[in-house]
């Protein structure tokens, strides 16, 4: 008999939630995990960074603050105490998990997992047994093979620094990258944003690309187009960062910090797929519609499949399978997935953008309906950011098929539209909703039938 009916190997957010998901189907489960509870999101990406965001709009509310003619004292930021304070609400999150754990009795081993066949796994020199395991290992930040890469940072060391740089140097216009040149740029450091593109975001709606490098030259990010990080050389406490383009021309920057933000890749090395037969292709590990590996045995979620690499998503994948083993079979559905970039202005999308559309549909089947206002919250400012609302309708049966907001509160606005959107709501259906007024969300629907 196995020692256990799952092992997961992983205890960040797609782990976690399989592990949970599974005990408390009523199944024999253990979670290994090297290092802290929780993964990326909890420990080095999305809570941090959005601590990190709502102390860089802290700032912002002050200007906001003058603009209403309040009587406004300039506050310094302390970087020492705020690091301090979300490396304790951090720990407080890992604590809970914990005890999440132990109370689905969940048993929890620490080590790295290395797979010796298709039930077998040695974790810190012991081997345990399980009928069915599932790998949720993440990912970890790309590491460009230039001549001085090591010099750099990655995500992961930005929550580490003991002093705000005061120029950074970011390689990459995704959406790591992105929200990284808003925050340190309204923490008062200068900021130059470098990427292989023309605008940033690439793969966003054009809309919402165009707003995000609107709201990065608004806060006095210097944005690089259409060039790429050569090499990295330490010269005492500042870097010289040599960039290339793809017409052959250099241009160098002379900076504090180096930030690689230039994707994310799984981490399979430790793993031993071969030996359990796990086929992978492009470096992800390959899964079928139910998160079924080559091996029938065993199961992958999350960003080592790199389907879409999420929070969301990996919790539900994680699910999802401890469903499909236990229960019944569960199959993901990847269609009305939200997802946002936390910069000022934030972004939010959830469907097809206009060029996905229109790939999907034919340029004759899209229609597009936008329109951009300014929130009441910033009319009184001079240079008031506008908000801009993006719908993509099938042009035959009036569904909608994407949207985009780019504007104040807009990841909390676009998922009050999730279950209209998931059982097919059309632009007529939009135009009868009455709204509350005033707010920014009531835009949404001063949209005339067609």
């Amino acid at each position: 008999m196995a020692d256990f009916d799952i092992l997961v190997i992983g205890a960040g957010s797609g782990g976690l939630a399989a592990a949970k998901q599974a005990a408390s189907l009523g199944a024999r489960v253990a979670i290994a995990e090297s290092r802290t509870l929780g993964g990326t999101c909890v420990n080095r990406g999305c809570v941090p960074k959005k601590l990190l965001v709502n102390a860089a709009e802290f700032i912002h509310q002050q200007q906001v603050a003058a603009s209403l003619q309040w009587v406004n004292p300039t506050g310094l930021l302390d970087w020492q105490r705020l690091q301090t304070a979300i490396a304790e609400h951090l720990q407080g999150i890992r604590q809970s998990q914990q005890e999440s754990l132990q109370a689905a009795n969940v048993h929890i081993v620490r080590g790295t997992a290395r797979l010796l066949d298709a039930h077998q796994v040695e974790v810190a020199g012991q081997t345990l047994t399980a009928q069915h395991i599932v790998i949720a290992v993440g990912g970890a930040p790309t590491v460009p093979d230039m001549p001085g890469a090591d010099c750099a940072l990655t995500s992961p060391e930005m929550f580490q620094l003991s002093n705000r740089p005061n120029h950074l140097a970011i390689v990459g216009g995704g959406y790591i990258g992105v929200e990284f040149a808003h925050i340190f740029a309204l923490l008062g450091t200068q900021v130059t944003l470098i990427d292989t593109d023309q605008q940033v975001l690439s793969g966003f709606d054009p809309v919402l690309r165009e707003a995000a490098q609107a709201g990065l030259t608004r806060l006095g990010v210097e944005f690089i187009a259409e060039m790429t990080g050569k090499e990295i050389e330490c010269q005492g406490e500042q870097y010289r960062l040599s960039l290339s383009g793809s017409d052959q021309s250099s241009q160098t920057v002379t900076t504090d910090a180096v930030l690689l933000a230039v994707g994310r890749s799984p981490k399979l090395s430790p793993l031993n797929l071969e030996a359990a037969g796990v086929k992978v292709e492009d470096g992800k590990i390959v899964v079928d519609d139910y998160g079924q590996t080559s091996q029938p045995s065993i199961y992958a979620v999350g960003d080592c499949v790199g389907r879409l690499p999420l929070t969301p998503v990996a919790i539900a994948e994680g699910q999802a399978v401890a469903q499909t083993i236990c229960q019944q079979v569960t199959r993901m559905d990847y269609r009305w997935i939200p997802s946002a970039v936390f910069g000022m202005p934030p972004v939010a999308t959830v469907g097809w953008s206009e060029p996905e559309a229109r790939e999907q549909l034919g340029d004759d089947a899209v229609e597009t309906v936008s329109q951009t206002f300014t929130p009441l919250k910033y009319s009184l400012m001079t240079d008031s950011p506008a908000s801009v609302i993006k719908w993509v309708f099938n042009r035959q049966t009036q569904q909608v098929v994407g949207v985009h907001l780019a504007g104040d509160q807009a990841p909390e606005i676009i998922q009050g539209l999730l279950p209209a959107l998931k059982q097919g709501i059309n632009r007529q259906e939009l135009a009868k909703i009455v709204a509350i007024h005033p707010t920014s969300a009531e835009e949404l629907f001063s949209i005339s039938p067609r």
